[in-house]
């Protein structure tokens, strides 16, 4: 093996170990995926930025942590979540998205969250429920 090719290997390795790192360190949504699931609006309550824009079927508006809580737990208790799944789901630098499918005991609803990177953590920007 002549120089070049070992230098071009050493980048190459180099640079699947960056990458892998950096998808490691993509903010964890486990814990608003099983929120959704479980019908538990309440264990988001320190997932929420402090202003979010909620969109549900029949109100939206932008309010605080506390209201868009307020505002799930509301649509949780008319209609019970069965499951949830995400369907799709990518991260950019600091921010991220997810779409899934919430299947409740009066159909079936589409959720799109935002959010934002905290570490590991996700930070709940908006909340569309169609």
């Amino acid at each position: 093996m002549c120089i070049r090719d070992r230098l071009m290997k050493r980048l190459f390795l180099t640079l699947a170990l960056v990458l892998s790192v950096l998808s490691v360190m993509a903010a964890d949504i486990a814990p608003i995926s099983n929120a959704f699931k479980g019908g538990n609006a309440s264990s988001l309550s320190g997932s929420m930025d402090k202003e979010v824009d909620m969109a549900l079927p029949g109100s939206s508006k932008k309010c605080n942590a506390n209201d868009a809580v307020s505002m799930l737990n509301a649509f949780f208790g008319s209609h019970k979540p069965t499951g949830f799944t995400v369907v799709h789901h990518a991260d950019k630098k600091e921010n991220g998205f997810f779409v899934g499918k919430l299947p409740t005991a009066s159909g079936e609803y589409r959720v799109n969250v935002t959010y934002r990177a905290e570490g590991d953590k996700a930070i709940i920007q908006s909340v569309r429920i169609e």
